[in-house]
């Protein structure tokens, strides 16, 4: 795991959960220990690359169990230990965030196009601002000239 360079405790968590598939893992392993290719069927766009790097990160972190059991062919089980049960009142409250964001209603028109008209008024100002600085550089030149 990366350092933590600010000492804040969020950015410690967003180190241990961030970027996209451990928290999507975390969420399928609270049902109980899963396989591998169960891991992969209920999130069908990671690849197994992707999954095998993500496991052992938590697992690194000790989020998640690795179990081998002494068989032919060998099984190997997934689960949250203890300190990544705590990620569930976290992960639920992703999931009712999530279906807010599902379920809002689309942003109107006219806040739209006052944002972009707001972009096009700070484009104008730096264009603006461009023009006066050439426009100070070559009366400066002019000055420097005599």
């Amino acid at each position: 795991m990366k350092e933590n360079v600010s000492g804040c405790p969020v950015e410690e968590a967003m180190s241990l959960v961030g970027g996209r598939w451990r928290m999507l893992i975390a969420h399928f392993l609270l049902d109980g220990p899963k396989r591998f290719n169960q891991l992969r069927r209920d999130i069908p766009n990671i690849s197994q690359r992707m999954l095998t790097l993500e496991l052992r990160a938590l697992e690194e972190t000790g989020m998640v169990l690795r179990t081998v059991y002494p068989e032919v062919p060998v099984r190997v089980e997934y689960a949250l230990t203890g300190d990544g049960e705590r990620l569930k009142p976290l992960l639920e409250m992703l999931h009712t965030f999530g279906r807010w964001l599902k379920a809002r209603p689309p942003r109107e028109e006219s806040e739209q196009d006052a944002e972009s008209d707001g972009a096009a008024r700070k484009g104008m100002t730096t264009i603006r601002i461009q023009k006066m600085t050439k426009g100070t550089a070559k009366n400066m030149r002019k000055e420097t000239a005599k």
